[in-house]
């Protein structure tokens, strides 16, 4: 029996029957963006070391492990958010191969050790910390989604330290922090190597940006096609079916 607590529910995780995920409207539930992040970025297929850092309630962990045989591992500083990644991975049966941790991605580092991973993931905190009647009425979703207890310089300083020489970065972000991103890959010595821009629809301006880099890899900065979530008729794109539902045709 799932052990659900307050206003948590059991979902499907997408179209994988027989994956299922904890989510709590008020807490924590997973968005596209996170979708997006785990088909957009470079796994390695039969083994290796994957770290997932704001990894919420574990939804892209539970994501690549459906690309990839590798070890993936979780970090999450919001206790309860965290109680529900590690209960995610028990009803999967995913226990062998995915681990959840309880902790600070600044320290992430000191406890894992510097570069031990071949892939470092991240859905990070969009948002500077603004005045608190900007912010969420929910103090889960305000830390997950402002920059309380990380910066994005935090972050991606933590990722370049974890990362092995030559290993990759993948990060989901909003369009309008691009060069600070940029700027901050390099002072760490992440290399950025694919970009993609998604939109809403045709006519709109881009509301999201998945970008890849290398760690001490050399400049090749590549602008992959740009991604359409919706149609004119306001279906989702066969592009975007695809990266929810794998091949629609």
């Amino acid at each position: 029996m799932v052990d659900l607590h307050d206003d948590e529910r059991l979902d499907y995780l997408m179209s994988e029957e027989q994956m299922k995920i904890i989510q709590s409207p008020s807490i924590s539930a997973f968005s596209l963006d996170a979708v997006l992040l785990a088909s957009f970025t470079y796994v390695p297929i039969k083994r290796g070391n994957i770290l997932d850092l704001c990894t919420g309630n574990g939804v892209i962990p539970l994501l690549l492990s459906r690309r990839s045989k590798a070890t993936i591992s979780g970090v999450e500083i919001q206790e309860r958010i965290y109680d529900m990644a590690r209960r995610n991975v028990e009803i999967n049966e995913l226990t062998e191969q995915l681990t959840m941790i309880h902790g600070d991605l600044k320290e992430m580092p000191k406890q894992l050790g510097n570069g031990k991973f071949d892939l470092v993931t991240c859905n990070p905190p969009y948002f500077k910390t603004l005045e608190p009647r900007q912010q969420n009425n929910s103090d889960y979703l305000t830390i997950a989604r402002h920059e309380i207890k990380c910066t994005l310089e935090d972050v991606v300083k933590a990722c370049s330290i974890l990362t092995r020489p030559g290993g990759k970065v993948s990060m989901v972000h909003r369009p309008g922090r691009l060069v600070e991103i940029i700027t901050l890959f390099k002072k760490y010595k992440i290399e950025p190597k694919r970009l993609q821009l998604v939109y809403p629809k045709k006519g709109k301006e881009a509301n999201t940006l998945l970008i890849e880099g290398i760690r001490d890899g050399s400049p090749d900065l590549k602008f992959l096609q740009p991604l359409y979530v919706y149609d004119d008729d306001g279906n989702y794109t066969e592009d975007l079916e695809e990266v929810l539902y794998g091949k629609t045709k």
